[in-house]
């Protein structure tokens, strides 16, 4: 089928769509440095660069993608929901629902939207598009990590269709799997060091969900203590198979803008391995087992999976992971040499665990002292050639 793809940022869907089998036909995006590398790597698709300027699709398109500023409705952003200037624009993808019809609407963004305002973004959006004539739709909550990569990527998907049930796209495949236990000196575990005081980010095996940046805009990449006990922030290259694309896929950012920019738009990006799995079932749904479904709260938290069947909402019992893949280990997955947690980095990342009141795996704290001894007593790193 023919995609459209709004918030492209570097092309995650629509790879992932592209694996299955379909073809973007049209790109939007308003970055500079996601259209560079929307340029480099879909060099024949026409993109456009403002949704709200995008009044029509193209006339073939089956299905509109969109994964909708999330700074609105994520835990460690605005908080403002769908009222704030970011995820609002998803307005401008519904209106496009409504006046262009598409087959298949596509939407992605982060789980505490369920849960933000007792659920309000979401309720808004399953409001709008049922009152569409002809649209079902079901969403559901799924992880990066079931999909064969070692990162903790919660993401919840939402599928609507007036020519096919969208439970059967979603909600058809259930393979659960046991994520594995902290094991320090045995296995890798991700962390972000730019918190301490009242999260972590805690991954084992994994890294945490790779961000689009911290609250005041500065590139934030996570920190990996290795089954060695040395931590390093792993390469941009890395970061970017994280995420499922290819070493060096956002390497055009850098035309147009500063290199640390890549971690914004890898943190931004939709995971290809799950889309991909998303256009696949667009493509050859499977059967929907109706002994799933629950009874859908009129107020309050919104369950991880649910779907409309034209009449009538139902809460959904499944998991995160249709598929189950298990990932590689997240030391073995590394492919290029990380750069060493700074001593300043990690100073300060143990001053604000001092504080806090979170409670820390056995062995991590020291781990990170004795990181903090090595790099002390480490040379200052060479200065690169001018």
């Amino acid at each position: 089928m023919k995609v459209a793809g709004l918030f492209a940022g570097v092309g995650g869907f629509e790879s992932g769509m592209a694996a299955a089998g379909h073809h973007a036909e049209l790109l939007c995006e308003i970055l500079p440095s996601a259209q560079a590398v929307l340029k480099a790597r879909f060099p024949d698709v026409e993109i456009k660069d403002d949704v709200r300027r995008l009044k029509s699709l193209p006339a073939d398109v089956e299905v509109l993608c969109a994964g909708f500023p999330c700074q609105d409705l994520s835990q460690a952003g605005q908080t403002r929901g769908l009222d704030g200037e970011r995820s609002g624009l998803v307005d401008h993808v519904l209106t496009l629902l409504r006046t262009e019809r598409p087959k298949w609407l596509v939407l992605e963004n982060v789980p505490f939207m369920l849960q933000l305002n007792g659920g309000d973004a979401m309720r808004r959006i399953v409001e709008a598009i049922e009152d569409v004539k002809g649209y079902r739709w079901a969403w559901r909550v799924l992880d990066t990590f079931g999909f064969g990569l070692p990162q903790r990527r919660e993401r919840v998907y939402l599928v609507a269709s007036r020519v096919a049930d969208p439970a059967d796209v979603l909600l058809s495949d259930d393979v659960a799997f046991a994520r594995p236990q902290t094991a320090i000196g045995k296995l890798a575990h991700g962390f972000y060091w730019t918190e301490g005081r009242g999260g972590l980010g805690w991954a084992v095996d994994a890294v945490p969900t790779l961000k689009n940046g911290s609250t005041i805009g500065i590139p934030s990449p996570p920190a990996i203590l290795l089954p060695s006990k040395e931590i390093i922030k792993p390469d941009i290259r890395d970061a970017e198979r994280l995420q499922g694309f290819e070493a060096d896929w956002t390497l055009a950012a850098e035309t147009v803008g500063k290199k640390s920019a890549r971690w914004s738009l890898v943190g931004s990006a939709v995971s290809i391995p799950v889309a991909k799995w998303v256009g696949q079932r667009l493509a050859s749904p499977g059967a929907y087992d109706m002994e799933r479904d629950g009874i859908f709260p009129n107020v309050g938290k919104l369950p991880r999976a649910a779907r409309y069947d034209g009449k009538t909402r139902h809460a959904v019992s499944i998991g995160a992971d249709p598929l189950g893949i298990v990932a590689p280990h997240l030391a073995d997955f590394l492919q290029y040499p990380g750069e060493p947690l700074s001593q300043r980095a990690t100073a300060g990342f143990l001053g604000r665990t001092r504080v806090a009141k979170l409670r820390f795996q056995d062995g991590f704290i020291r781990a990170v002292e004795r990181h903090l001894e090595r790099v002390s007593d480490a040379p200052p790193p060479a200065r690169r050639a001018a």
